[in-house]
C-alpha cells in the first residue's frame, strides 16, 4: 500500500493544504480499515478504479473508521479549513461509494487522472480547485488562517476571538458557517493533530488532560492509539 503528498502550487497555497494519494499496489488478503482523524479539513475524494464514485468529505469532532476494501485507488485534494463555501449538505463523513451527482467537475477529473502517476496529476487537482475558486466553491479564508498560524498562542476560545477580532459569541456563529467547528471543537481536533508531532506538554496542562482529550477524538488512549496504527 501506498500513500503520498504533494504540495500545491504557490498561487493555491492558500487553500490548499495538500494533494494526496492512497492505493494498494496489490489486492490485500483481507478488507482494509482506515482510521480517519478530524482535523476540520475538508476533502475533495476521487476513486480512479470507479472514477463515477467521487465525493466531498469532512469529518466531525471524533474519528471514524472507513472500510475500503482489499484494493482501492484513492486521490483528494485537502482543503484548509474555513476555505470550502459550497454546500455543506454535500459534505459526507462517512465512506463514499456512490456515483457522484452534484455540480463540481470531479468525474472529469478523476477521467482525467486514470493511468498517471501521482506526480503527474498536480496539474488536473490544481485545475479543479481553480475550478473551484473560479466558481465560488472555495476561496481563502483569513480567519481560520490566522488560527492556524497562531495555534501556539490560543490558550482559550476567548484568546481565539481575541486573536481575529472578534468577541467570543461573533467567533461561535463565523467558525461554525465556515467550518462546522465550533470553538472549542475546533481547537480540540486542531491540539490532537498537533499531538503527532509535539511533545504533549507543548500542548496539554498535564498528562491527564492529553489523555482524555485524545481518547474523546480517536476513540484510543495515546498507547493504544500508536500500538495499533504504528506511529
Amino acid at each position: 500500500m501506498r500513500y503520498a503528498e504533494a504540495p500545491p502550487p504557490a498561487d493555491l497555497a492558500d487553500v490548499v493544504h495538500c494533494f494526496w494519494e492512497l492505493r494498494t499496489l496489490t489486492t490485500l488478503e483481507e478488507d482494509f480499515h482506515y482510521h480517519a482523524l478530524p482535523d476540520a479539513c475538508v476533502n475533495l475524494l476521487l476513486n480512479l478504479l470507479d472514477t463515477e464514485i467521487a465525493g466531498i468529505t469532512a469529518l466531525h469532532t471524533t474519528a471514524t473508521v472507513l472500510t475500503l476494501g482489499r484494493s482501492f485507488h484513492y486521490v483528494g485534494v485537502q482543503l484548509y479549513p474555513g476555505v470550502w463555501r459550497g454546500s455543506r449538505d454535500e459534505l459526507v463523513d462517512r465512506y463514499v461509494g456512490t456515483p457522484y451527482r452534484g455540480a463540481l467537475p470531479l468525474v472529469r477529473t478523476s477521467a482525467q487522472l486514470v493511468g498517471l502517476a501521482f506526480e503527474q496529476m498536480t496539474s488536473s487537482l490544481a485545475a479543479l480547485v481553480q475550478w473551484c475558486a473560479a466558481h465560488g466553491v472555495v476561496e481563502p479564508n483569513a480567519m481560520t488562517s490566522r488560527i492556524l498560524s497562531r495555534l501556539d498562542d490560543i490558550t482559550s476560545v476567548t484568546a481565539m476571538a481575541d486573536l481575529v477580532g472578534l468577541s467570543p459569541r461573533q467567533l461561535q456563529r463565523a467558525l461554525k458557517q465556515s467550518t462546522g467547528f465550533a470553538p472549542h471543537d475546533l481547537l480540540k481536533v486542531l491540539r490532537v493533530q498537533q499531538s503527532f508531532r509535539r511533545h504533549y506538554l507543548d500542548l496539554y496542562s498535564d498528562q491527564s488532560h492529553y489523555i482524555h482529550a485524545f481518547r474523546s477524538a480517536t476513540g484510543y488512549t495515546p498507547g493504544q492509539y500508536r500500538t495499533r496504527f504504528d506511529v
